[in-house]
C-alpha cells in the first residue's frame, strides 16, 4: 500500500516536478507477466524515478548497505527503500550472487517485474560497464524477457555524493524486449551466461550511447581508489620527506 502512497502521492510527483523525465518507448514495457528491466545505474535517483513512471510495480534488487546506513540519513534512506518494496541484498561473501538470483526469482515467480542493474554498482564517472552474468541466469531460469533500459542525465542531475538533486534533463528509454529462449537449459554454461549478458549489456550502450569499459566498475573502482591512495602517500612523503638516521 506505501508503495502506491509514494508512487502517486509523496515521492512520485516531486520526482516528476524536479526531474520532469521523458519517457520513451513505455510500449516496451509488457502490461502484464513476468520480465526482467536492466538497466544502466548512474545515480542514487535511478532507484525511485523509474518506479515513479513505470505503470506496473516493479521490484528493485538493492544493496544491502541502503538498508543498514547510520543515523538519520541511513535510517530515512532503509524507510524509503523498504516502502518501495525493494529488496536487499547482500553482495559480500561467496553466495552473494546466489541469493540475489533466488531474490529475483522469488520476484519473477509472481509474475512482476524486477529491475536489475548488471553493472552491480552505480558509475562513479558516467560509463557503461562490464554487467555480471546474473541477468542471464535469471532470464533462462525464469524464461522471461529482458527490456533494456537507458538512464540519461541523472548523472549529472545527481552524481555520485550529491545529497541535493540538479535541474537537468532527464530521459528515460526502453528498448525492445529482448528474448532469450533459443538458450534454454543452458543457464551452467558460462559461454553462453557471457554472450547473453554482453547482449543485454550492448542493448543499453545503443540505448544511452555511454562511453563503454569492459571492466567490472567494482574493480576499476577500487583501482582508481588505490591509485589515488598511493598519489596521496607519495605527495605526503614529498612534503616531509624524512630526515635520515645519524
Amino acid at each position: 500500500m506505501f508503495y502506491y502512497l509514494l508512487k502517486y502521492v509523496l515521492l512520485g510527483p516531486l520526482l516528476r516536478l524536479v526531474f520532469r523525465p521523458r519517457i520513451e518507448g513505455l510500449e516496451h514495457v509488457p502490461s502484464s507477466g513476468a520480465a526482467i528491466v536492466a538497466g544502466n545505474h548512474l545515480s542514487f535517483s535511478d532507484h525511485f524515478l523509474m518506479p515513479a513512471i513505470l505503470k506496473r510495480r516493479i521490484t528493485f534488487l538493492a544493496k544491502a548497505e541502503y538498508f543498514t546506513g547510520p543515523g538519520v540519513k541511513g535510517r530515512l534512506t532503509a524507510f524509503f527503500f523498504r516502502s518501495a518494496g525493494q529488496i536487499p541484498v547482500d553482495r559480500s561473501g561467496k553466495e552473494a550472487g546466489q541469493a540475489a538470483i533466488r531474490e529475483g526469482l522469488g520476484v519473477l515467480s509472481k509474475d512482476e517485474l524486477l529491475g536489475i542493474y548488471p553493472e552491480g554498482t552505480r558509475s562513479h564517472d558516467g560509463r557503461l560497464y562490464k554487467g555480471k552474468v546474473g541477468v542471464a541466469v535469471m532470464a533462462l531460469k525464469a524464461k522471461v524477457p529482458v527490456i533494456p533500459c537507458a538512464m540519461i542525465g541523472t548523472f549529472e542531475a545527481q552524481p555520485p555524493g550529491k545529497v541535493i538533486p540538479n535541474i537537468h534533463p532527464v530521459v528515460i528509454r526502453f528498448g525492445k524486449p529482448l528474448d532469450f529462449s533459443r538458450y534454454e537449459g543452458m543457464e551452467n554454461e558460462k559461454a553462453v551466461l557471457r554472450a547473453i549478458t554482453d547482449e543485454i549489456m550492448y542493448a543499453i550502450l545503443s540505448l544511452s550511447e555511454q562511453e563503454y569499459v569492459d571492466q567490472y566498475a567494482a574493480v576499476v573502482k577500487a583501482q582508481e581508489a588505490e591509485a589515488a591512495a598511493k598519489e596521496r602517500k607519495e605527495r605526503r612523503e614529498r612534503k616531509f620527506p624524512r630526515l635520515p638516521l645519524s
